[in-house]
């Protein structure tokens, strides 16, 4: 790429994304509008937006260069929208998103953010979720009843010494973020690297216990 193509390129978002694309073929509808959190280099938005054909898709991030980045990506892809700027800490998110979204997408923003943006996504997820909406996130948990794997470990311990307020999160402590949402756990799909992709819904499992597939 050239000095001025504004296009960022992950390689751990080009190695996951075909996993949960795979996941989120199976547990969406044909259909939707999604709405993308920390889109980040936008490598997600156009690899799962041409794997999802019946999903219209909003891309969103808090950096300048992110949204540079996600455009760019998606230049000519009639079905993912220009990207908007969004920070989850706002009391009021963007005007220009959909009135309801039938799914929200967020990688890899719950460790890398202060603990305040996770109640700030739930929230955000229960006012723009559609009735039978779904929030899916993805990334590296803790877990009460799973041993921590080594490379969690690490990873823990290198993001709590660049920021403080950064860290893997407690499974249960997110769960009762979002509980207060309104939202529960409805699917948690082990995913390769040690990281998690969960699904939350606003119907709350009976058992009071997540799935596990």
């Amino acid at each position: 790429m050239s000095n001025d193509d504004p296009r960022r390129d992950s390689p751990a978002a080009q190695r996951n994304a075909p996993p949960i694309l795979a996941q989120l073929q199976q547990s969406l509808p044909a259909q939707g509008v999604m709405l993308e959190l920390a889109s980040g280099t936008g490598q997600h938005a156009a690899l799962f937006s041409a794997g999802l054909p019946g999903w219209q898709w909003q891309p969103t991030d808090l950096q300048a260069d992110a949204l540079a980045s996600i455009n760019a990506h998606c230049a000519g892809l009639a079905r993912v929208w220009p990207a908007l700027r969004l920070d989850v800490l706002d009391r009021a998110w963007p005007a220009e998103l959909p009135v309801a979204v039938d799914a929200m997408f967020c990688a890899n923003l719950i460790h890398i953010a202060p603990w305040a943006c996770t109640g700030a996504l739930m929230q955000g997820a229960g006012r723009q979720l559609a009735a039978q909406g779904v929030l899916v996130t993805y990334g590296p948990y803790l877990e009460d009843d799973v041993p921590t794997a080594p490379g969690n470990r690490a990873f823990d311990a290198d993001l709590r010494s660049r920021n403080s307020e950064w860290g893997l999160r407690r499974l249960a402590d997110v769960a009762v973020q979002a509980h207060a949402a309104g939202l529960g756990l409805r699917t948690r799909v082990a995913m390769p690297a040690n990281n998690l992709l969960l699904i939350w819904a606003r119907s709350q499992p009976e058992e009071g216990t997540p799935a596990r597939d």
